[in-house]
């Protein structure tokens, strides 16, 4: 793929050069990858996985399966993935591939080289800019180092019912599955940020999570009530209520739609995205002096504010039991704390993502 400049950006979209994915993350995505390399036996399986999951068997399935975007083929997808990469400043630009499936999905998978693939189901959802939006989400999965641990994850759910080669025991996969879908859900708050930023329109963003909730055309619904759902179903009802959604959520890889549509309106109406706008970012050559202690209190303050500010009746309830919670926090902090010793003593294992970033 050619690589795009800012000259062939569209008019008025601004060029984010240098751009450090810290930029756009969610804290708590940042948090919970941290504390999931501290649960026990994650570095083995991934090493276990990495080597069983090859680069080429990821990109040659594709090949064989799906349609490469490329100026022959998709040119206008083709087009946007290039736009897409530039505006992020993003080399090389990933490969993009449709797949047929009717259901509307989107994934950035692979190891050293990721790759993207969208659905046909996807294409034909959503309007030009509602593809950009989505592009630009998944090239954010790219620069963020996502890609490894995506793969990991649907690795394991694919063999976690005959795990006897991995190195840890069945309940030690299915935590680290758990963990991963945790982490997963959080990435992709960070990377819908990925995919605004991309094409600068809060209200396309909009519509594609309200597409994807069942939409058949986002422009004759009303965006108000959309939300208002979101800020329903966070409200209202009773601990039964908090209850359920703990176990609705369990096992699921992405959020809710109506949820993490009211989360991306509400960092697009803040500081934080008028800031990366006017050029005020993190950049991504001093990344390697940004101590990992700020990605773990970052977390530690997005889920305190989110505790502080949340009408749920349970977590109101879990708020009285100041006590408890802080000493389970404590004994969190100190076993990442303890990882983060032995990683600097050398004993961690070395997966690279920082250094694809």
């Amino acid at each position: 793929m050619s690589y795009a400049t800012s000259r062939e950006l569209r008019p008025g979209r601004i060029r984010f050069p240098d751009l450090s994915p810290r930029a756009y993350e969610h804290p708590a995505d940042r948090g919970a990858l941290v504390a999931l390399r501290a649960v026990p036996g994650f570095d083995q399986v991934l090493r276990a996985v990495s080597g069983a999951v090859g680069e080429r068997s990821v990109r040659l399935l594709q090949l064989a399966t799906s349609v490469r975007v490329s100026v022959r083929q998709y040119p206008e997808l083709y087009r946007m993935v290039d736009e897409c990469a530039a505006t992020l400043d993003l080399h090389p630009v990933p490969e993009l591939f449709v797949q047929q499936d009717p259901v509307p999905s989107a994934n950035t998978i692979g190891l050293d080289k990721p790759i993207i693939v969208l659905s046909t189901g996807m294409l034909q959802l959503l309007d030009a800019e509602g593809l950009r939006f989505v592009i630009g989400h998944e090239v954010g999965h790219v620069l963020s180092g996502h890609a490894l641990y995506r793969t990991l994850l649907l690795q394991l759910i694919n063999i976690s019912t005959s795990v006897a080669w991995i190195p840890v025991g069945s309940w030690g996969v299915r935590a680290i599955i758990t963990g991963l879908n945790e982490w997963f859900r959080k990435s992709e708050l960070s990377c819908d940020r990925a995919g605004l930023l991309c094409t600068q329109d809060p209200q396309s963003a909009l519509k594609v999570h309200a597409a994807l909730a069942g939409a058949l055309n986002p422009d004759d619904m009303d965006v108000a009530g959309f939300l208002d759902q979101a800020r329903e179903y966070q409200g209202s009802g009773d601990v039964r209520d908090s209850v359920l959604k703990l176990l609705q959520i369990s096992g699921q890889s992405h959020p809710m739609a109506a949820l993490r549509a009211a989360e991306l309106q509400q960092w697009a109406a803040g500081s934080e995205y008028r800031e990366i706008l006017a050029g005020h970012y993190p950049k991504r050559s001093a990344d390697k002096d940004a101590p990992m202690g700020e990605d773990v209190r970052a977390a530690a303050e997005s889920y305190k504010r989110a505790f502080a500010t949340s009408s749920d009746p349970l977590i109101k309830v879990v708020g009285k039991l100041g006590g408890v919670v802080g000493g389970v926090g404590a004994a969190a902090a100190g076993r990442v704390r303890d990882w983060w010793q032995s990683g600097q003593s050398g004993d961690r294992f070395d997966d690279g993502s920082e250094e694809k970033r």
